[in-house]
C-alpha cells in the first residue's frame, strides 16, 4: 500500500516571541510515520500575504491527504480544537512584514465561514481519556491562524473536498510563560503527545461521534 502523506504546519514566531510553541512542536514530527502516513512539517511565515501563499503551493505540491496547521495562542489553557473558520482579517496588531488589515475578507465572493471536517468530538473525547487537556474552540481569533484555516478550508471546499483539515491552537510553553508572567503553559512533550494522538484518531475515524462538546457562551 502507498505511503499517505499528512502536512503538518507550524508557525514562525511574532509579536516580539524568540520561539513559536507550534513550530517547535511540529518540526518534532517531520517524516514521523503513523499507521502507513508520512508527516511532513513545514513552517509558515506569521503574515497574511506569505501565510496563505505558502499554504496553497504546500497544498499542490504535495497533495497531502490530511492537513493539521498548528497555532499559539497565548493564554488559553488547552489544545484547542478549532471548528469554524471565518472570512475575515481583523488585525490587532501587525504582522510580521508590518500588514494590519482590518475588517477586510480573506477571500472575496467566498462563504462568511468554514467548519473544519475533522472529527472533532471524537478527537477531543480520545485526547481527554488520555489525560491530554483539549477542548472544542469556535473561535480561531482573526490573526494570521485564522486566515490560514480559512485558505485551507475554501481550497477544500473548492479544489478537493476529499482532504481532511483542520487548525488547533495550542498554549505557551513554560518558558514563555514564566518571561511573561502568570500566563498558562503546556510543556512541548505533552503538546507533541497530544498531536500524535489526534493524528492517530483522524486516520481511524471516518466519521465523527455524537458527542457533548459545545460551549454555553
Amino acid at each position: 500500500m502507498a505511503m499517505k502523506t499528512i502536512l503538518i504546519t507550524g508557525f514562525a514566531a511574532f509579536g516580539g516571541e524568540k520561539i513559536n510553541p507550534s513550530w517547535e512542536a511540529v518540526k518534532q514530527l517531520d517524516q514521523l510515520i503513523i499507521d502507513e502516513h508520512q508527516l511532513i512539517a513545514r513552517q509558515l511565515p506569521c503574515s497574511f500575504a506569505e501565510s496563505s501563499e505558502h499554504l496553497t503551493k504546500l497544498l499542490e505540491e504535495l497533495q497531502p491527504q490530511i492537513v493539521l496547521n498548528i497555532g499559539q495562542a497565548g493564554g488559553r489553557l488547552d489544545i484547542s480544537l478549532e471548528r469554524v473558520a471565518i472570512n475575515l482579517d481583523d488585525a490587532r496588531i501587525a504582522d510580521n512584514l508590518g500588514a494590519q488589515p482590518i475588517d477586510q475578507t480573506i477571500i472575496k465572493d467566498a462563504p462568511n465561514a468554514y467548519f473544519t471536517n475533522l472529527p472533532l468530538k471524537a478527537l477531543l473525547q480520545v485526547a481527554r481519556n488520555n489525560g491530554i487537556p483539549a477542548s472544542i474552540s469556535y473561535s480561531a481569533g482573526t490573526f494570521v491562524c485564522n486566515h490560514v484555516f480559512y485558505t485551507l478550508m475554501h481550497w477544500i471546499n473548492t479544489v478537493n473536498p476529499a482532504i481532511k483539515g483542520g487548525f488547533i491552537h495550542i498554549p505557551y510553553l513554560p518558558e514563555q510563560a514564566a518571561a511573561l508572567g502568570a500566563q498558562p503553559s503546556m510543556t512541548q512533550e505533552t503538546v507533541i503527545s497530544g498531536l500524535k494522538t489526534i493524528l492517530k484518531t483522524i486516520i481511524a475515524t471516518p466519521k465523527d461521534i455524537s458527542a457533548v462538546g459545545g460551549t454555553i457562551c
